[in-house]
């Protein structure tokens, strides 16, 4: 399989949604894959509290709305519009949750994991 990415424009309108339902709520991805790198679009409605603990490594850039991730040690970080967030694979165990829905740019992929050889 070929590493690499030809030049294309993606129109995210073209793209349907995959519905993700959370302890609370339901998130709803767009998604583009190239082998083991995954780029969405996701949208949290108005009341999403994610259903597990992620160990996933992820760059989230927030486009639109406010969110909360909590991480396992109790810590917790607000992401706003505009603000971005970054993690590698079993780095920091995190969940979040919106109070009135946030619209997400998320990319992971391999490239995020530490110890690719622990796999």
């Amino acid at each position: 399989m070929s590493r690499g990415i030809p030049f294309q424009t993606n129109d995210w309108d073209e793209i349907p949604f995959t519905e993700h339902p959370g302890k609370e709520g339901t998130a709803w991805w767009k998604t583009i894959q190239f082998g083991d790198l995954r780029i969405r679009k996701v949208k949290y409605e108005p009341g999403y509290i994610a259903d597990h603990w992620c160990r996933k490594g992820h760059i989230i850039y927030c486009i639109e709305g406010e969110m909360t991730t909590e991480t396992e040690d109790g810590a917790e970080y607000i992401l706003r519009q505009g603000m971005t967030y970054m993690v590698s694979d079993n780095l920091s165990t995190h969940r979040s949750r919106t109070k009135n829905g946030v619209t997400l740019f998320i990319v992971d992929g391999g490239f995020l994991n530490i110890n690719p050889s622990a796999e």
